[in-house]
């Protein structure tokens, strides 16, 4: 694969090649008109001056962003990230007013003397960017060089004039609109100040966020407090209903006990009761109860009992009281005494756990807002924070502003104003030469490869090879043939003039082929044809005719070309008889024919008769053609040209075989293929093709006739055969 296309590059070179021999002097014309125009155009321009000048800007502008708080102070950017600052300016520099206002105070002219449009005066400018600095560059093209200086600095000037008044118009604008602003922005915190304050104030807000965090701790410091405060209270309940089964005492009875035991009048009133039962009883067991003293002790004891009720009634109410409760002994004084405790603690515990409860639901309850609380007041804290910053913001932006104001800069400045120009730019002689010399080249080339296109003939061997695909018997060197009007005219006959000549070889070779192409029978009758006049036809039929009678083969040459005959004149003879002459029996065939040479005879066409193909189709010209191959060795049958008349075909019909006669250069494509199809029609006998008048702008290249042959040492004379290269 590699080598193939090796191959067919090399071959693609080669068509190159031979196109541009083909053409050269179209491309040499047209390359030397293009660089001879070039040339004149050059010298005859006259000179071009540029002067340059640089812009250098600044980051910031002092006045872009003045009124956005949020931007920074002047930043010098674009309006989008694919826009770009410094070519924002050069359209600014390119503007009309300014470049309008340049051309009036310069009053620039055109070549006729009026004023400059702007439209001509932009094509003279350049404004460009220098790569990786925050420079302009500013150039202006004229063909007088002080004009040139002063366009560029007048228009820098114009700028800065201009980005000055544009800076100051926008700092009045802003200083405007914040003086209108600020009054409002400051109403907007006061506001926000007063929200927040009140907001504080209703909802008791100190620090929202150590409030939640002391509420949390508080939960958790309650919850452990019910917690044990719970267990105390379990505690002092079990405690308490232990002591009232053992006393059997409810706890009021228990304190009322208690307060019984404890009571001084009750325990005398109790004291005197029990010594008058005990006197009672003992005098009880001495008299009767009608005697006095019994009487005596019961009303006592009855007075002493009514009293008793009466002190008891006073210390615990109406209520029932057993005389064995009214006085206790130290241990049931004691558990009486620790039954009231465990009751008094019992109930403390129970309010403690109820109020921690209540304590532990309001703390929940003040966590469950706080969330809200806390959202709100962020909120006026944001908009309390928003109203001071955008205040303070345009109050920094409004001193700015005055400052802006005050001061007559803008945003760039001049780093090199344009000087006068000692050189000029244009024209480049050199460069103009050149480049008209490589466009002429180019123009030529394409000339030549359009004119290539458009030429329908054949310029190659292997197109004709391609295109007919009859086997190729041999190519004839070109040897001064000229194709005019469809005739032939020839400098010589060079198998008979020139033997030695490259030619003759040639034709040698033509015929000892011929005798190779047929093997099953001899090739006697021969008809040469071509597509279209001025190919060669007859001068391939004469030669090959010289070429076999040197082979000592007797050879009749048959000029069958009734419509432009062409023998006569290759050998020079008269022609007051011939081959019509004898189809219509006013001549012999062995009479007509002219020896030329030894071995060869030429029957010429004869008188032109009004009706060739009839004649040429007769059974009159069939038996000339056999009674000719009966006394000839080989019969050469020189025909018309295939794409004007049938001759051609009816006489192939006679004839052992064909020889297509190819000329590159003369043979049209178009005109080929007819030629194909009707050989292909016809069904006729070709035995392969000859090439004629080859070049190497055709095909080949080959040797000089001097190179043929050398001498060798001796003195004689060794052949050498031509080296042939296909293109």
């Amino acid at each position: 694969m590699p080598s193939d296309q090796e191959d067919q590059n090399s071959l693609d070179l080669q068509q190159y090649s031979l196109i541009f021999k083909r053409r050269w002097l179209v491309i040499a014309t047209v390359a030397g008109s293009v660089f001879g125009l070039s040339g004149l155009a050059a010298f005859r321009q006259k000179p071009i001056y540029e002067a340059e000048g640089k812009l250098l800007f600044n980051k910031t502008d002092r006045v872009s962003s003045l009124t956005s708080p949020s931007a920074s102070v002047g930043e010098l950017s674009g309006v989008t990230q694919l826009s770009s600052p410094l070519d924002t300016e050069a359209e600014v520099i390119r503007s009309n007013p300014i470049v309008e206002k340049t051309i009036t105070s310069l009053k620039l002219t055109d070549k006729q003397g009026t004023p400059l449009e702007i439209d001509e005066f932009l094509t003279k400018l350049k404004v460009k960017s220098v790569k990786g600095t925050d420079i302009l560059s500013i150039s202006y093209n004229s063909r007088d060089p002080q004009e040139a200086a002063d366009v560029v600095n007048s228009l820098m000037r114009y700028y800065l004039e201009n980005n000055i008044s544009v800076n100051q118009t926008q700092a009045t604008a802003a200083k405007r609109f914040l003086s209108k602003q600020l009054p409002e922005i400051e109403g907007r915190v006061v506001r926000a100040e007063a929200g927040l304050r009140r907001f504080k104030e209703e909802n008791k807000v100190v620090a929202l966020d150590q409030e939640a965090t002391t509420g949390v701790e508080r939960l958790t410091a309650l919850s452990d407090q019910i917690t044990q405060a719970q267990s105390n209270l379990v505690d002092a309940e079990t405690r308490s209903q232990l002591l009232q089964r053992q006393l059997k005492l409810n706890s009021q009875q228990a304190v009322d006990m208690g307060n019984l035991s404890q009571s001084k009048a009750v325990q005398q009133v109790l004291t005197e009761y029990q010594q008058v039962e005990n006197e009672l009883a003992v005098a009880q067991t001495r008299y009767t109860n009608e005697h006095p003293q019994i009487a005596n002790l019961m009303a006592k004891a009855a007075a002493l009992r009514k009293q008793l009720e009466v002190r008891v009634d006073e210390n615990v109410g109406k209520q029932p009281v057993s005389e064995q409760n009214l006085q206790m002994g130290e241990l049931k004084q004691s558990l009486t005494a620790q039954l009231v405790q465990s009751d008094v603690e019992r109930s403390a515990l129970a309010n403690r756990v109820t109020v921690l409860k209540n304590a532990y639901k309001l703390s929940q309850e003040r966590l469950s807002v706080l969330p809200l609380l806390q959202q709100r007041q962020q909120q006026l804290e944001r908009q309390l924070q928003v109203a001071r910053t955008t205040y303070e913001e345009l109050l920094k932006r409004s001193q700015e502003v005055e400052i802006v104001v005050n001061q007559n800069v803008g945003n760039a400045r001049v780093v090199s104003a344009a000087l006068l120009p000692n050189k000029a730019i244009s024209p480049k002689i050199a460069f103009k030469l050149a480049l008209g010399g490589f466009l002429g080249i180019l123009l030529g080339v394409g000339i030549a490869l359009i004119l290539e296109a458009m030429d329908q003939s054949l310029k190659t061997l292997e197109q004709a090879q391609q295109l007919f695909g009859y086997p190729l018997l041999n190519t004839i060197p070109y040897f001064g043939q000229k194709a005019k009007g469809g005739k032939e005219s020839l400098v010589e006959l060079p198998v008979r003039d020139n033997p030695h000549s490259l030619a003759s070889s040639a034709f040698e070779m033509l015929q000892t082929n011929l005798d190779f192409s047929i093997s099953d029978k001899p090739l006697k009758i021969i008809a040469v044809v071509s597509s279209t006049p001025g190919e060669g036809r007859s001068f391939v039929a004469a030669n090959l005719a010289v070429a076999k009678a040197h082979m000592g083969r007797r050879v009749l040459l048959i000029d069958a070309d009734m419509r432009h005959s062409y023998q006569q004149e290759i050998w020079k003879l008269s022609n007051p008889i011939g081959l019509s002459n004898v189809l219509v029996g006013q001549a012999e065939f062995k009479s007509t024919t002219q020896e030329v040479l030894v071995n060869l005879d030429v029957l010429t066409v004869g008188t032109i008769p009004p009706n060739p193909a009839a004649l040429l189709n007769s059974q009159r010209m069939a038996s000339l053609i056999q009674e000719a191959a009966r006394d000839y060795d080989c019969v050469i049958i020189d025909t018309p040209a295939l794409s004007l008349f049938g001759d051609a075909l009816i006489l192939s019909k006679m004839a052992d075989g064909i020889l297509l006669v190819v000329r590159p250069g003369v043979l049209d494509s178009t005109v080929a293929k007819n030629t194909k199809t009707m050989l292909e029609q016809s069904r006729s006998h070709v035995l392969g093709m000859v090439v004629n008048a080859v070049t190497a702008v055709s095909g080949y290249s080959y040797y000089s006739s001097k190179e043929y042959y050398q001498n060798n040492g001796n003195g004689n004379r060794e052949m050498k055969l031509p080296k042939i290269r296909v293109s």
